[in-house]
């Protein structure tokens, strides 16, 4: 069976998007071609029926992939993505997932003809609850964005931009966003343990509240500001929290701050 799509790198994002392509049918793993040198790694593409091999010089001299997924770290994309020019004729169609790497680096190292799809996942992708954003440069046909699409959608959510500039801000709120939330329930935990629960029910307590709080505002169809309104009785419990929270805007404050330090940061990481 021909090769559709070259994955590069089969770490923890990689197996994420490769499992959710299988299991969702969109692709057979004998579609796939997997570059990943680390043998523990490689194994588990291998073991969901996928080609794989150490290095991209493995790819058949024949093959022309339809996609090539650049699913590895920031500070070897570039030295990784050289191991793909041969593929930058323009037939195909190359995806990277690598935060703050914009689509001029790889043109400089594709070529001018190459078609490049920028992607900003986060990690619930790993349970197919991710949001993905993707940008894509003016060579990208509509079949293939298109394709690129219906892939990225077995994680999760996604959503495009026209500015890549957007994409600092992308990964400010949505790729960093989960350990902001990771750490909330954290913080909520402490607080439990303080006020007297014990340690595995103060954890309970506060990782299934902001579950099914997520869960709340994304399936009820009203906006999280009513929902939280519906929350608060007027002097109840709820509205004493609250007041400590929202009193000269603290948490909203708080919550801009860290992800105009990230947006900054991610701008830092693009130069």
């Amino acid at each position: 069976m021909p090769i559709e799509l070259v994955l590069a790198g089969c770490g923890n994002m990689g197996r994420a998007m490769l499992a959710g392509w299988v299991k969702s049918g969109k692709l057979r793993p004998q579609q796939v071609f997997v570059v990943e040198p680390n043998d523990d790694l490689r194994a588990r593409a291998e073991a969901l029926g996928c080609r794989a091999a150490a290095d991209a010089a493995a790819i058949p001299a024949d093959a022309a992939p339809a996609l090539v997924v650049l699913a590895v770290k920031p500070q070897v994309i570039r030295e990784v993505t050289e191991d793909y020019r041969r593929f930058g004729d323009g037939r195909t169609t190359f995806v990277s997932v690598a935060a703050g790497t914009p689509v001029k680096t790889f043109e400089r190292i594709l070529g001018a003809k190459a078609p490049i799809v920028r992607c900003m996942p986060n990690t619930p992708a790993a349970i197919g609850k991710g949001m993905m954003v993707v940008f894509a440069n003016g060579l990208v046909s509509e079949v293939s964005k298109r394709q690129v699409l219906d892939l990225l959608s077995a994680s999760g959510e996604v959503a495009t931009i026209d500015d890549e500039g957007l994409m600092d801000a992308v990964t400010a709120v949505s790729g960093s966003g989960p350990a902001y939330v990771f750490h909330f329930i954290e913080c909520l935990t402490a607080a439990a343990e303080s006020a007297g629960l014990a340690a595995e029910t103060a954890r309970l307590l506060a990782m299934q509240t902001v579950y099914g709080a997520a869960a709340l505002a994304a399936e009820s169809g009203e906006e999280p500001g009513e929902l939280r309104r519906q929350v608060t009785s007027p002097n109840g419990t709820t509205a004493a929290a609250l007041s400590v929270l929202m009193g000269e805007d603290r948490l909203k404050t708080l919550v801009t701050e860290a992800v105009e330090a990230a947006r900054l940061r991610s701008v830092e990481l693009g130069k």
